[in-house]
C-alpha cells in the first residue's frame, strides 16, 4: 500500500474474489499482486465497515473515493487555523517587500503548531489558484479584434550611419479563427498605432464589431475598469470604419489572453526566424515578418484539423463588415481666430490659410488631417485647403478675399491689357507700348490704373486721340496724357495733308489702258 494506488478494475477484482471466499494467497498469485496489498486492501475495506457488495456496484471514482477519502492534511487541525488566514497571506503578497518568506514567520508566531516552510508554501500556492480560476470565454466571427504591442522589439540599420534602430511590433488577432496579424512600427505614438491600424484591417479585408487594445496612450487617455476615456483619434478612427472600442480592464492581460498568447508564438515563429536576418530599413523588414505571418497562420494548429487561414476564410470573413471607401487619417482639432488679412496659421505647419473675408475677428474651428485643412464657423464649413507644408507660406483662395484685395491679386499686363481692348484699340496700343519698355511690370500697374482712371472720365474719341498724341511722341505716361486733355490738345490736332505723287516722265496716262 505504500507505493502506487491500484487501479480500481483491480480492486473489484480482489473485492469480488475475496466475496467469494479465497484466500489471500490464491488472489494474490491469481492477480499477480503481492500478498501484503490485498491483505491491505481487504483490511481497509473491514475496518471501514463497508459493505463489499455495494462497492462492487459503485463507478471507479466513486470506489476510489471511498478507499482513499483524501489527503489527511486537509483534516488537520493546523489547516483549519491556517485557511481562515490565507485570503489575507494573499492581499498582504501585493504589497511592496512582503514575501512568503515574512508572512511564514509570522504565521509561526501566531501559533504552537505550525505548518514547515514548504508546506505553508503549498496551501498558499493551492489556495492562489482556486481564487482565481480561468474562464473559458465564448467568441463569435467577426465580433472583435484584440490588439497589442510585443513587449521585445526587432531592430535594423541605418545604411549611411550605421546606426541601429528599434521598432516597435503591432500584434492583432481576430479570436474566433485565431488569425493573426503582425506589423514593425517606428513607436507606440498615436500616428504609428493609427497606421498600423489601417493596415491590419486592409489586410483583413474588413471590420469587427468592436476593438480591445491595451491601456496605451494612443488608445486610452485615461483608464478605468468600468469608464476608461477613449484617445479622441481613435475615436475618430471607430466612427470612420463603423465599429466600437472597449479596451481591456487596467492590468487584466486575460480581457485579451489570445493575443497575449500570439504575442508568444510570434517570439518563435517570427522573432526566432529572422534572429540571423539583417535589416536595413524597416520596409524590408516588414515584408519579412508578413511572410513569416503568413506561414504562422498557414500552420495546422494543435489538436486542430485546420490552420488559422483556413478558419478565417470559411467561417470569419464574411462576418467582418465592409471596409469603407477611403482610408482613415487622423484628425486634429484647433482653434483660431481670424487675423486681419483673412487668413489663420496652423503653428503645426507655420502655414497660413484663407478665410472669407467677412469672419475677419471670429474665432473658428480648424480640423486638420494629413492631407487637407477644413475650417468651420458655428458648425458651418466655410473653408476647405488642401495641406501645405512651406514654412511662412499661404494657401489663398481668391473668392475669400474682397473686391479690393481680389483687384490687387489680379493685377498683370495681360489683366491691364485685355481692358484696354475692350476700351478701344487704340488705348490697347497705347499700353502694348507702355509694357515694353525696360521697366518692371509692376512698377507700371499703377500708372495704368491712372490712365484707365482718366478713360472712365472722358468721352472716348477724346480720349483715343490724346492716346494717338502719345504714340505720335513716345510718351507712355499717365501725367502726359492728363496735361494733354488738360490742355485741350486734341481740339488743335493738325489733319494729316495728303501730299501728291511727285512727276515723272515715264508714268503712262489713262489713255495707255483704253
Amino acid at each position: 500500500m505504500a507505493g502506487k494506488p491500484k487501479r480500481m478494475s483491480q480492486v473489484k477484482q480482489i473485492l469480488r474474489m475475496h466475496a467469494q471466499g479465497k484466500g489471500i494467497k490464491t488472489i494474490a498469485r491469481e492477480l499477480s499482486i503481492s500478498k501484503n496489498t490485498v491483505k491491505s486492501y481487504i483490511k481497509k475495506v473491514s475496518r471501514g465497515g463497508l459493505s463489499i457488495t455495494e462497492l462492487l456496484k459503485e463507478e471507479d471514482p466513486a470506489l476510489e473515493a471511498k478507499l482513499w477519502s483524501g489527503n489527511p492534511s486537509y483534516k488537520d487541525d493546523r489547516y483549519e487555523y491556517l485557511k481562515q488566514r490565507l485570503d489575507h497571506y494573499n492581499r498582504e503578497l501585493k504589497r511592496v517587500g512582503v514575501n512568503r518568506q515574512l508572512l511564514w514567520e509570522e504565521y509561526c508566531q501566531g501559533t504552537s503548531n505550525p505548518y514547515s516552510y514548504t508546506q505553508f508554501c503549498y496551501h498558499l500556492q493551492q489556495f492562489r489558484h482556486s481564487s482565481r480560476p480561468t474562464m473559458v470565454l465564448e467568441h463569435h466571427p467577426g465580433d472583435k479584434l484584440y490588439i497589442d504591442y510585443a513587449g521585445k522589439q526587432l531592430s535594423y540599420f541605418d545604411r549611411v550611419t550605421g546606426e541601429e534602430i528599434f521598432a516597435q511590433v503591432f500584434v492583432a488577432c481576430l479570436p474566433y479563427s485565431d488569425y493573426c496579424f503582425a506589423l514593425a512600427v517606428p513607436s507606440q505614438k498615436t500616428e504609428d498605432f493609427i497606421h498600423a491600424l489601417n493596415c491590419c484591417l486592409q489586410s483583413f479585408g474588413g471590420v469587427p464589431q468592436t476593438l480591445v487594445p491595451d491601456n496605451l496612450k494612443a488608445a486610452v487617455v485615461q483608464a478605468n475598469s468600468y469608464e476608461p476615456t477613449i484617445n479622441r483619434v481613435l475615436e475618430d478612427f471607430a466612427n470612420h470604419y463603423g465599429c466600437s472600442v472597449t479596451p481591456a480592464r487596467p492590468r487584466r492581460p486575460r480581457d485579451k489572453s489570445l493575443v497575449e498568447n500570439q504575442v508568444k508564438l510570434i517570439y518563435s515563429r517570427i522573432y526566432a526566424k529572422l534572429r540571423d536576418r539583417t535589416f536595413f530599413d524597416l520596409h524590408s523588414m516588414n515584408v519579412a515578418i508578413a511572410s513569416k505571418t503568413k506561414a504562422h497562420n498557414q500552420t495546422r494548429m494543435q489538436h486542430r484539423e485546420y490552420c488559422r487561414e483556413e478558419k478565417f476564410l470559411a467561417d470569419e470573413r464574411q462576418h467582418l463588415k465592409p471596409l469603407p471607401a477611403t482610408i482613415f487619417e487622423i484628425k486634429c482639432y484647433r482653434e483660431h481666430k481670424v487675423a486681419n488679412n483673412n487668413h489663420i496659421r496652423l503653428g503645426i505647419d507655420k502655414h497660413y490659410y484663407s478665410v472669407p473675408h467677412t469672419y475677419i475677428g471670429m474665432q473658428v474651428k480648424v480640423i486638420h488631417t494629413r492631407s487637407l485643412v477644413k475650417i468651420y464657423h458655428k458648425g458651418a464649413l466655410i473653408a476647405t485647403h488642401p495641406r501645405g507644408r512651406r514654412k511662412g507660406g499661404y494657401t489663398t483662395q481668391k473668392e475669400h478675399l474682397c473686391s479690393h484685395h481680389r483687384y490687387y491679386k489680379q493685377r498683370s499686363p495681360t489683366y491691364y491689357l485685355q481692358r484696354g481692348y475692350k476700351h478701344s484699340e487704340v488705348l490697347y496700343n497705347y499700353m502694348e507700348a507702355l509694357f515694353k519698355q525696360d521697366k518692371y511690370p509692376e512698377q507700371l500697374y499703377r500708372t495704368c490704373d491712372g490712365i484707365l482712371n482718366l478713360a472712365r472720365k472722358t468721352p472716348a474719341d477724346t480720349f483715343d486721340k490724346a492716346c494717338q498724341i502719345g504714340l505720335k511722341y513716345q510718351n507712355y505716361t499717365y501725367r502726359f496724357l492728363k496735361q494733354v486733355l488738360e490742355n485741350r490738345m486734341t481740339e488743335y490736332m493738325e489733319e494729316p495733308k495728303e501730299e501728291p505723287l511727285p512727276g515723272h516722265g515715264n508714268i503712262r496716262g489713262p489713255q495707255a489702258y483704253k
